[in-house]
């Protein structure tokens, strides 16, 4: 299968696997008014800016030397095969047709893939892996259009019944401690859920909330389905809007 990219640069085929550095670490204000490290990664001869964990600043600096590079970062060990492309240029070819990241569920429904597979193909997460090597996430769909510059999130207040929470401009909570139960019910009505919050939902809330004050990070969503012991189809059922777009804010959480 050929991918509209991919015709109009090279072959599908990719060199022996390598590794990208990140150097020149510089801080710059992000969302919330606190500094965000901004490091110059490179590959071979190509240099692109990336933030901290590696995700791509600007999507119009993306070639396959980015995804190759950024490979081993990302826990790929072995040169990207036509199975890792086949999701990367989805997840690219999908964003232009539609302004939107795709969600995990609709890239493996589309691709015939369980979630074993993905996991298998991206160690490191869907979002923390393969969108990152395709160069995209849901913060770069306001870019769409014009692939403008990434533009800085505005810090608002929301309320909520008595209490004042804090959010970005993608409805994404900025200060985790601030969770509640009310919350992650609000949330979820104004996200236009269908139904309350079922018992559930509140295993999978409350696995994230768990791991992230255990651990300090948001869990993958193969560790979450593996630990809960439900599949990509479920996921879907409980949160429509994704992984990261529903499950994750709602718990007052986020990756990047």
């Amino acid at each position: 299968m050929i991918y509209p990219e991919l015709s109009a640069t090279r072959p599908l085929c990719v060199p022996s696997v390598g590794h990208g550095v990140l150097t020149e670490a510089i801080e710059e204000p992000d969302d919330t008014d606190q500094e965000r490290t901004m490091q110059s990664f490179h590959f071979g001869d190509s240099f692109y800016q990336a933030d901290s964990e590696g995700f791509l600043l600007d999507p119009a600096q993306w070639d396959q030397k980015f995804a190759e590079g950024m490979a081993g970062q990302a826990g790929i060990t072995e040169d990207l095969s036509s199975d890792h492309w086949r999701v990367i240029y989805f997840i690219r070819n999908r964003f232009f047709e539609t302004g939107k990241c795709p969600m995990v569920h609709e890239l493996c429904r589309s691709l015939s893939l369980r979630l074993a597979d993905l996991k298998r193909l991206f160690p490191s997460g869907y979002l923390r892996g393969a969108c990152k090597l395709a160069g995209l996430t849901y913060r770069e769909e306001e870019v769409h259009s014009s692939w403008l510059p990434k533009a800085h999130a505005a810090v608002g207040t929301k309320p909520m019944t008595e209490r004042i929470y804090r959010t970005d401009i993608r409805g994404f909570m900025i200060d985790p401690s601030e969770w509640d139960r009310e919350y992650a019910t609000w949330k979820s009505r104004e996200m236009k859920m269908p139904g309350d919050l079922t018992p559930r939902h509140w295993d999978i809330i409350e696995f994230l909330r768990t791991c992230f004050e255990k651990y300090g990070k948001v869990p993958t969503v193969y560790e979450t389905c593996e630990a809960n012991a439900i599949d990509i189809d479920e996921l879907e059922a409980l949160f429509p809007d994704g992984y990261h777009l529903g499950a994750v804010k709602i718990a007052g959480l986020r990756v990047r």
